[in-house]
C-alpha cells in the first residue's frame, strides 16, 4: 500500500539555523532518503519552496479567485513529502518516525486512494 508522509515544520525556526545545522539536517535527509530507496519503499518525494512562495486557488461561482501564500494561518507549514510503498500502517509509521523532520516538527501520514 501507499502512504504519503507529509513533513510539517515551523519555517520561521528553521531560517534561524546556522550554516552547520543547515548542512547537518541535509545529510541526515540524504542518508535517510538513500535508506528508502535502498529498502524499497521510496516511491517519491521532494522539497517544497517556502510558503511564502505558495499560491492558493480557489472557484466560486464559476470565478477562480487566487490568492498569495497558503491557505490556512498555521505554526507549522508543509516543506516536503515523501511518497512510500510500505506493507501497511506500521509500517509506513515507522518509516515516518526515522524522517529527521519528525524531531522538530511532525509528519502527517495518510494512505492513498487507490481508484477502481
Amino acid at each position: 500500500m501507499q502512504y504519503l508522509l507529509m513533513i510539517y515544520r515551523n519555517e520561521a525556526e528553521l531560517g534561524k539555523m546556522g550554516a552547520a545545522e543547515r548542512q547537518q539536517m541535509m545529510a541526515d535527509y540524504g542518508a535517510f532518503t538513500q535508506s528508502i530507496v535502498q529498502s524499497g519503499n521510496f516511491k517519491a518525494g521532494d522539497a517544497l519552496q517556502p510558503s511564502t512562495t505558495a499560491t492558493t486557488v480557489r472557484v466560486r461561482d464559476g470565478k477562480t479567485l487566487t490568492t498569495d501564500g497558503p491557505f490556512a494561518e498555521t505554526r507549522e507549514q508543509l516543506g516536503g513529502y515523501y511518497l512510500v510503498e510500505a506493507k501497511d500502517l506500521d509500517a509506513a509509521l515507522a518509516i515516518a518516525a526515522r524522517i529527521p523532520g519528525a524531531r522538530e516538527g511532525s509528519i502527517e501520514v495518510r494512505p492513498i486512494m487507490i481508484y477502481k
